[in-house]
């Protein structure tokens, strides 16, 4: 397999691990464990540092290196699955809800310096191609995240299943440290480096694109519907008898298998197009 792409595909795949996580495995589990629609709903609120990204986006663009930034919000995210390892949900919420804040963050961060290599890698023709790989791998690891250790939670037990994530993350971290990183044109290398790091100068030149509001819009009206149902969905099936086990499997893999089939045909039909 084409290193670019290998590469890509392990960093979108540890990427997919946060969403899956706490938007199919934890909350059933808080669910079961007596949580209240409110608060699980409220927990959304710890999905901020993705809203937030825009204003580090640039730091991570121009400052240290791209291998730097992947290694420290890699580092980052085992620290928080072994802190959410040591806790117990049922008694210690709120330090809970704090690891998982900082959980958002790095995979925040990692999503901006993956995006980045991404960019710097490939070609216009790879584009497509590397946009399925984005698609398809980022979903499998939701789905091992979500569904996939949904269905065995009541085997492993919470403890290990965070120990087993930063286990996860830790051969990722040596992946990327063994990887080439120097792939990147030089060409980009240099326009990156003259662009200002004032992120609000930078909203209001991608604004500023034709169609950009228009293409905000639909993804935001999309993303609301879609989040709106693969959030209360579950719970829904959860309160009326469904099992955590069946849960995981029908509306985590056999739902992500059918959204991994859509997008690899999308980035087929998009790189035959160009």
């Amino acid at each position: 397999m084409n290193p670019k792409y290998a590469l890509l595909g392990v960093l979108y795949f540890v990427q997919g691990i946060p969403y899956g996580l706490q938007s199919g495995l934890l909350p059933i589990y808080f669910r079961t464990v007596g949580l209240s629609l409110t608060q699980i709903s409220l927990a959304k609120a710890l999905y901020v540092p993705w809203v937030l990204k825009v204003l580090w986006a640039p730091l991570v663009d121009q400052c240290w290196t791209k291998k730097t930034w992947l290694l420290l919000s890699l580092g980052g995210l085992a620290l928080s699955c072994l802190a959410c390892s040591a806790l117990t949900p049922e008694a210690q919420l709120r330090p809970v809800a704090a690891a998982l804040l900082g959980m958002n963050f790095f995979a925040a961060l990692q999503d901006v310096a993956v995006d980045g290599v991404a960019v710097w890698f490939l070609g216009r023709e790879e584009v497509g191609y590397g946009n399925t790989i984005q698609v398809v791998a980022y979903k499998l690891g939701s789905v091992l995240a979500g569904g996939g250790l949904l269905s065995f939670l009541h085997l492993l037990g919470w403890g290990p299943l965070f120990c087993s994530l930063a286990a996860v993350y830790l051969l990722a971290i040596l992946y990327t440290w063994r990887s080439d990183l120097r792939l990147q044109r030089p060409s980009q290398e240099g326009q990156a480096r003259s662009r200002t790091l004032n992120p609000w100068r930078i909203l209001r030149g991608l604004l500023q694109v034709p169609g950009t509001p228009w293409t905000a819009g639909f993804v935001l009206l999309y993303k609301i519907g879609e989040q709106g149902a693969a959030s209360m969905f579950p719970l829904f099936l959860l309160d009326h008898s469904f099992s955590p086990q069946k849960l995981g499997f029908w509306n985590g893999i056999v739902a992500t298998v059918f959204s991994i089939a859509g997008s690899s045909l999308g980035g087929h039909l998009t790189a035959r197009q160009r």
